[in-house]
């Protein structure tokens, strides 16, 4: 799995602290926000990433096409998933859904948090 952020076996779970609340204002819950970034990664046309960033300190869910990033958009990143198909084939060939849906199962929240608190000051 390529990701921005951290991934690892044994972890996945939810945010905690001021990075869940932030998930919670932009998105509403948790599970708003896995829909609208798995809904992107989805759209996404080809190759590319979906991303979770901060723009002027508004969370939002973007995606980009083949290797750019959102850096040169001058977002912050705070979570990345690659939706390239070599980064998923292998296991899950043409169901780029459950490829995302696996990701959540793994993302290291505390990682993502650190990334938050980074670019949220």
């Amino acid at each position: 799995m390529h990701a921005f952020v951290n991934s690892q076996p044994k972890s996945g779970g939810a945010p905690t602290g001021a990075l869940a609340d932030a998930i919670k204002a932009a998105f509403g819950n948790l599970d708003d926000f896995k829909a609208k970034f798995e809904a992107a990664g989805v759209g996404r046309f080809g190759s590319g990433w979906v991303w979770l960033v901060l723009d002027n300190g508004k969370m939002e869910i973007i995606t980009t096409p083949n290797q750019d990033c959102p850096l040169s958009q001058h977002k912050a990143l705070i979570l990345g998933l690659d939706v390239w198909e070599h980064a998923y084939y292998l296991k899950y060939q043409n169901r780029r859904p459950d490829y995302i849906d696996a990701f959540f199962h793994v993302i290291n929240w505390e990682k993502v948090n650190e990334h938050f608190q980074k670019n949220n000051t």
